[in-house]
C-alpha cells in the first residue's frame, strides 16, 4: 500500500519506474511462480518409490519387499544382537541338532546367516513359559525342552526370537500354523524320534513341505543346491546375518557417531563376485553381495527422497530465473546448457546415487560438477551440462512430469506455442473394418492421424530420452540397432537377460518384424524423423523460432499474467502483432515485453 500511495502522489508511473520494479526480488519471485505453473514443475506424484531402496532402524537395514530375497521374509531385518565378524562368540539357536554355526562370511567375504527365525506366515510361534498351561510350552528355554523325553522331539522347531519387552532373545516353539489350511494338514517326519520336517500325510493332495530351519542359504525353495552366489532362502525360514559397526557416516548424516548397519547393507561391491551381475542397477537391493555402497550412496532414507524431488522441482525455475534476471534472450530457457545444482543434486550426480528409483544420467562429467555438500539444500551453484541438453526441456522435472514422448510434445505445444491437439470439427472416424483403422503407426492410422501426424514426428526430438524416466540413451551405449537384442528377439527370447527393454523385441506387424533389435524410438520413423531424434529438443526450438509462434504465444501468456485474463479478439488485432515483432527485435527480452504490456493503454485502463 505504501508503494501504491507513493505512485498515486507522484501522479504517474514511468517506464523507468517499471524497470526499477523489475529489479526487485519480489518480481523475480513472481516470475519463478509464473514458470512453475507454466512448466507444471512438480514431480511429487510422478516419481514413486516402493521404499525397497530405503534403510531405517538400528541397525540400519532395508525393510521392504527386497527382504524376501535377502533374508526370506518381507520387512525382515538382520540380527541386531550379533556382530557379524564375531558370530561364533555369541551363537544363536544352539538347540538345533548339528547347529555349529558356519563361517561368518563366505570365501568372497559376503555375510552368511548367524541366526534364523521361523516365518510366521507358515508357523505359529508361542513363547516358552514354565507357568504355561500348555505342556509343550512349560520350559524355561529351548535347552530345557530339548532335554525332555516327551517334547524333546520338537527341538528343531524351538526358536530363539528377540522379545522387545525383555530386551533379549527368548525361546518360542514354532509349529505349522493350525489356523491355515495349507499348514494344518502337515504331519511330523519322521513319525517317531526328533522331527526334521513337516510333510503332507499319506494320500494328501498338497505339495507343501517345511524343513527345519538352519544357516544354509545356498538352496532353493525345494532345498536343492544352487550355484555359488545365488542365494535362495529356505521356505518358511528367515535367515539373518549380523551387524557391523562403522565410523563412516551415511552421506545424509549430520553427526560423527558410530553407526550400526546390517552386514548385507554395509557392503560396497560394484558387482556380484560370483555371477558378475552389476550392483549399480536397481537389482542391488535384492543381491546379498552388493550392499548400499560407500557412505551408503546406493540407499537412502525418506528425507533423502523428499529432498531430491524438491530439488528436481526447483531446477527449471533456477534456469528460467537466471535467463530473466540477466535479461538474456527469453527462449534461452529452452536451449541453454546452463543449469544449477544444490547439495542433494550434486551428491546425487557425483556419487551415482538413487539407482533404486531414479533413472538419470549425470548431465555433465561428475568431476566438473560443483562440490556442494548434501546438507546444503539451499545453496544453488551454476554449471554447464553436456551438449545433449536443451534448457528446461531436458531437466528431470520436465521429463518425469511428462513421461512419454507424446506428453512432452503436448505440453511443449500448450505452454510455448499456445496450441492444442484436437481433430478438426469435420473430422470423421473410418469404419472399424477399414484396414487403415488397424495401422499400428498412429501417424498414419485413420482417425488418429489428425493429431498424431504432428505428434509422432515432433516427439522424435525426445527420442534419445527414455520414456518414464530421465535417462539419456547415449548412442555408444544404446545404438540404433543392437545385434544381440535382434538375435534374442528372432529366437523368441524377449527378455534377453534384461538388457533390451529399450529395443523392439516383438513384432506386431510387418514393420515390427523388420525392426527387431531396433531402438524403440526408431520404429516407424522416416529419414526426416530420424534427424529429429539426433537433433534433440534444440532442433525443435530452432525450427519453431522461424514460425513466430513462440513469440506470439509468449505475448499472450504475459498478457494473461499481468492483466489477469486472456487477450480478446479485438486486443489480438490491436496489440499481438506489434508486441510480438517488438519482442523479437528487442532480442526476446522478457523484461522489455512486460514493460510494453504494463505501459499499454489496455493495461492502464484495466477495471
Amino acid at each position: 500500500m505504501e508503494e501504491y500511495k507513493a505512485f498515486q502522489a507522484k501522479g504517474s508511473v514511468t517506464a523507468e519506474d517499471v524497470r526499477a520494479m523489475m529489479k526487485d526480488e519480489s518480481f523475480y519471485a513472481r516470475m519463478r511462480n509464473y514458470h512453475r505453473a507454466l512448466l507444471r514443475s512438480n514431480i511429487n506424484s510422478s516419481v514413486q518409490g516402493n521404499g525397497d531402496y530405503r534403510v531405517s532402524g538400528t541397525p540400519l537395514s532395508f525393510a521392504g519387499n527386497n527382504s524376501n530375497n535377502l533374508r526370506g521374509g518381507q520387512s525382515q531385518r538382520c540380527d541386531g544382537e550379533i556382530a557379524q565378524d564375531s558370530c561364533k562368540a555369541n551363537p544363536q539357536d544352539p538347540h538345533q541338532d548339528n547347529s555349529t554355526a558356519p563361517a561368518c562370511r563366505d570365501a568372497q567375504g559376503i555375510p552368511l546367516p548367524v541366526s534364523y527365525d521361523y516365518d510366521t506366515n507358515f508357523y505359529q510361534c508361542r513363547q516358552l513359559d514354565v507357568a504355561s498351561t500348555a505342556p509343550e510350552l512349560k520350559f524355561a528355554d529351548c535347552n530345557a525342552l530339548k532335554a525332555d523325553a516327551t517334547y524333546g522331539k520338537y527341538v528343531n522347531f524351538c526358536d530363539n526370537r528377540f522379545l522387545a519387552s525383555a530386551g533379549k532373545s527368548v525361546g518360542y516353539l514354532c509349529l505349522p500354523d493350525p489356523n491355515k489350511n495349507t499348514t494344518n494338514v502337515l504331519v511330523a517326519s519322521p513319525a517317531t524320534g526328533t522331527i526334521t520336517e513337516w510333510v503332507q500325510p499319506a494320500g494328501g493332495t498338497g505339495t507343501l513341505t517345511l524343513k527345519r530351519c538352519g544357516f544354509d542359504i545356498k538352496t532353493d525353495v525345494n532345498n536343492r543346491p544352487t550355484r555359488d552366489g545365488v542365494w535362495a532362502t529356505q521356505r518358511g525360514c528367515v535367515q539373518r546375518e549380523g551387524y557391523v559397526t562403522t565410523t563412516v557416516q551415511p552421506f545424509w548424516s549430520t553427526t560423527t557417531e558410530t553407526v550400526k548397519v546390517c552386514a548385507v547393507e554395509a557392503q560396497d561391491r560394484a558387482a556380484n563376485p560370483y555371477t558378475g551381475e552389476s550392483c549399480e542397477t536397481p537389482r542391488f537391493n535384492s543381491d546379498r553381495s552388493c550392499g548400499c555402497g560407500d557412505k551408503m550412496r546406493r540407499c537412502e532414507i525418506a528425507d533423502v527422497h523428499t529432498a531430491r524431488v524438491a530439488a528436481f522441482n526447483e531446477e527449471p525455475l533456477y534456469i528460467t530465473d537466471s535467463v530473466v534476471r540477466n535479461d538474456e534472450p527469453y527462449f534461452n530457457i529452452l536451449t541453454t546448457r546452463g543449469s544449477f545444482v544444490n547439495g542433494p543434486l550434486a551428491e546425487f550426480y557425483k556419487q551415482r546415487q538413487g539407482v533404486g528409483v531414479f533413472s538419470i544420467k549425470s548431465p555433465a562429467d561428475a568431476a566438473t560438477l560443483p562440490a556442494v555438500t548434501y546438507a546444503n539444500a539451499t545453496e544453488w551453484t551454476s554449471y554447464v551440462r553436456d551438449n545433449t541438453h536443451s534448457g528446461v526441456l531436458t531437466t528431470p522435472a520436465f521429463l518425469y512430469r511428462f513421461p512419454t514422448q507424446r506428453a512432452r510434445v503436448n505440453h511443449f505445444y500448450e505452454a510455448f506455442l499456445c496450441k492444442h491437439f484436437a481433430p478438426a470439427a469435420d473430422a470423421n472416424l473410418p469404419s472399424p473394418d477399414d484396414i487403415c483403422n488397424r495401422s499400428n503407426n498412429l501417424a498414419t492410422r485413420c482417425g488418429c492421424n489428425y493429431c498424431h501426424a504432428t505428434i509422432e514426428p515432433t516427439g522424435a526430438h525426445w527420442g534419445r530420452y527414455a520414456e518414464r524416466s530421465a535417462l539419456f540413451l547415449s548412442p555408444d551405449q544404446f545404438p540404433r540397432l543392437d545385434v544381440k537384442c535382434r538375435d534374442c528377439a528372432i529366437n523368441g527370447d524377449t527378455n534377453c537377460g534384461g538388457e533390451c527393454s529399450q529395443y523392439v523385441m516383438q513384432a506386431f506387424d510387418g514393420d515390427g518384424a523388420n525392426s527387431l533389435g531396433l531402438l524403440k524410438t526408431y520404429l516407424y520413423r522416416s529419414p526426416a524423423e530420424e534427424k529429429n531424434i539426433e537433433g534433440g529438443p534444440q532442433a525443435l526450438v530452432e525450427r519453431m523460432m522461424e514460425t513466430g509462434d513462440l513469440e506470439r504465444c509468449t505475448v499472450k501468456r504475459v498478457w494473461n499474467e499481468f492483466l489477469g485474463r486472456a487477450m480478446t479478439a479485438e486486443e489480438q488485432r490491436m496489440y499481438l502483432q506489434t508486441l510480438s515483432q517488438d519482442f523479437a527485435k528487442n532480442n526476446h527480452s522478457l523484461k522489455g515485453l512486460i514493460e510494453q504490456v504494463v505501459m499499454s493503454d489496455a493495461y492502464r485502463r484495466i477495471d
